[in-house]
């Protein structure tokens, strides 16, 4: 007789502490892995960006530059460069191995909210509360941006870029999903009180007029705090200031999930997906990050970070790590398991 196979193991989820690691930035508006997961960027209130080993817990070099406090930063592909945008409206291009500043950018309006490279790091895409998101050429010396798209009705809070299309979320309650292949719009009316307002699917590059809603009408659902691609690149996930994150199919703009249980009213908090899609995860205002299964909805996790604000949070690509900024400090998260090796430590 054959036994039954055992159930495979749920993946596991980064909950024991490692490292905190106090960044000497003021405030940590954004934390950042590189693209390999190996690094980490922080932007401080004290107008620099800051390059670590998250795991050795070890500062190799800080960038100053900013005429005011970072808000966000990239990292490119092949690790050379980084740029950043911050409250100066400034968009910068920083050299990583020596820490100078290659170009930087003018022309937004008001404060850089979110920077993004594309996937060659020939573009930056940032996006800014003037409302509008502007494509700079790294290789040209043109002060002004080869592109400007402006469809957002108020300021953009998140942008997220991948091999040919740029997502985007705005305070006025839209996702706006820009196909660069097709030459096409697509906005997500995100609401909740409204059942005909949930995923509502727009055409926006058409000339049709936008539809507005009636006065008595709680939609959109407020104003869009963060919006990113899950990693298998068929959904997106929106998070709101009405405490509620949705998970919507990226073709048809169908709402496929709500998660909801953390605290978010008031700030620009980040939100993501696990390294393998199983989990939505988010920053919370009570001193949290949430953890919900991505297929059921239920809350998996709720670890509690330290007292305040989580500001900030990153997830490692390829692995069950996580790092969460609460304040003037990091902290770096691995699965319970995880044991660390004698030179990381």
């Amino acid at each position: 007789m054959a036994f039954p196979e055992p159930k495979p193991r749920g993946p596991e989820l980064p909950q024991k502490r490692l490292k905190t690691l106090d960044c000497g930035q003021g405030a940590v508006r954004a934390v950042r892995f590189n693209v390999d997961g190996n690094y980490c960027l922080t932007c401080g209130s004290d107008k620099t960006l800051k390059l670590w080993n998250p795991l050795r817990g070890t500062l190799l070099r800080t960038y100053s530059g900013h005429g005011y406090e970072v808000l966000d930063a990239a990292g490119s592909f092949d690790n050379s460069s980084l740029c950043s945008g911050g409250g100066d409206k400034a968009v910068v291009l920083w050299d990583v191995a020596s820490g100078q500043v290659v170009r930087k950018f003018r022309g937004h309006a008001g404060k850089v909210n979110t920077v993004q490279f594309n996937e060659e790091a020939t573009v930056i895409l940032s996006g800014s509360i003037d409302s509008s998101i502007r494509c700079w050429d790294c290789r040209s010396r043109r002060p002004e941006p080869v592109q400007k798209l402006d469809e957002a009705r108020d300021g953009v809070s998140s942008v997220k870029v991948s091999d040919h299309e740029v997502l985007a979320g705005s305070v006025d309650g839209r996702v706006r999903r820009y196909d660069l292949r097709m030459g096409q719009l697509f906005s997500d009316y995100v609401g909740s009180e409204w059942s005909g307002c949930v995923g509502g699917r727009g055409g926006e590059d058409s000339k049709a007029p936008q539809p507005h809603w009636p006065p008595h009408l709680s939609c959109p659902s407020g104003p869009i705090t963060c919006t990113c691609f899950s990693r298998d690149g068929q959904c997106t996930l929106v998070s709101s200031l009405d405490s509620t994150l949705r998970l919507l199919d990226k073709d048809t703009g169908e709402l496929l999930g709500e998660y909801t249980g953390h605290k978010n009213q008031k700030y620009k908090l980040d939100c993501c997906l696990s390294e393998q899609d199983t989990h939505v995860v988010s920053c919370s205002e009570d001193g949290k990050v949430f953890f919900w299964d991505l297929v059921e909805g239920a809350l998996a996790l709720a670890l509690p970070v330290g007292p305040g604000v989580v500001q900030s949070l990153a997830y490692h690509p390829t692995e069950p790590c996580l790092l969460t900024a609460i304040g003037g400090s990091i902290q770096c998260w691995r699965e319970e398991a995880y044991e660390a090796e004698s030179g990381a430590d």
